[in-house]
């Protein structure tokens, strides 16, 4: 029996390159590219449909990351952000069949904006005081919300944690942990949901091979890249998805 996967090649043209750097992003390295993911694959096919095809990658990737970087991980952060994200996916869930995915996509576009700007003009101090903790729940609530309508959850969040000056290896093990929880927890609103139907995950099937490709390439980055060089890759990674975004959503009609 023939799997009903996706044929459209123009698909597999924006769907692998957009695994590709979902698999780098997983890695730390280039961390604000795995937002363009979802927006990629939407030159294709509708937001929802690019958001399920990528769920049995992303576990992949998550667990491949997970291994990768089992020394690192910052528990005590890890404890405080995984509750907040979390409310963010179940008002994601709540509230998805009401909402036009452009329009959020437009406002995390903005918000990630502002935050650099922000960044540019009012560089932080190595004396500067972490961001308060009602503003990182705040913050990663949204990372939640935004994860669960288009894997876009990376921006909000690091807007948090990228002050803290975390190393490059502590950074990336501790938003491992935390986006493979957030979107494990994401598997039963989306069946829920009916948007895990077999043609969305014969075609996430097709795409599991390029999955390590991305993350592997990261991964050996990662290990050897100074903490300046890859802070800068994360801040052009969030500029380039922050206009994407803002694109998509405000402008590409």
């Amino acid at each position: 029996m023939t799997l009903p996967l996706i044929t459209d090649p123009f698909f597999y043209a924006v769907a692998i390159p957009a695994v590709l750097l979902l698999g780098i992003s997983k890695s730390g390295f280039g961390s604000g590219f795995g937002s363009l993911a979802v927006p990629l694959m939407a030159l294709a096919v509708t937001v929802p449909q690019a958001a399920a095809i990528l769920m049995p990658v992303l576990l992949v990737m998550d667990l491949l990351g997970l291994h990768a970087f089992r020394r690192h991980f910052d528990w005590k952060l890890v404890r405080f952000l995984l509750p907040f994200g979390l409310l963010g996916t179940v008002v994601g869930t709540l509230s998805f069949s009401l909402l036009d995915s452009r329009l959020v996509a437009g406002i995390v576009g903005v918000f990630t904006l502002v935050f650099l700007a922000q960044r540019l003009v009012f560089p932080p101090r190595p004396d500067s005081p972490h961001p308060p903790r009602w503003l990182g729940a705040m913050l990663t609530v949204t990372a939640g919300f935004t994860s669960f309508v288009s894997h876009a959850g990376g921006p909000p969040v690091n807007s948090y944690v990228i002050p803290m000056r975390l190393a490059p290896l502590v950074f990336t093990a501790t938003m491992s942990v935390f986006f493979f929880v957030l979107n494990l927890s994401k598997w039963i609103p989306y069946a829920w949901l009916g948007l895990l139907d077999m043609r969305n995950m014969s075609t996430s099937v097709a795409l599991l091979p390029f999955a390590p490709i991305g993350v592997l390439v990261g991964v050996r980055v990662a290990h050897r890249i100074n903490p300046v060089l890859f802070y800068r890759l994360v801040y052009a990674g969030m500029f380039l998805t922050g206009c994407k975004l803002v694109w998509d959503g405000f402008f590409s009609r």
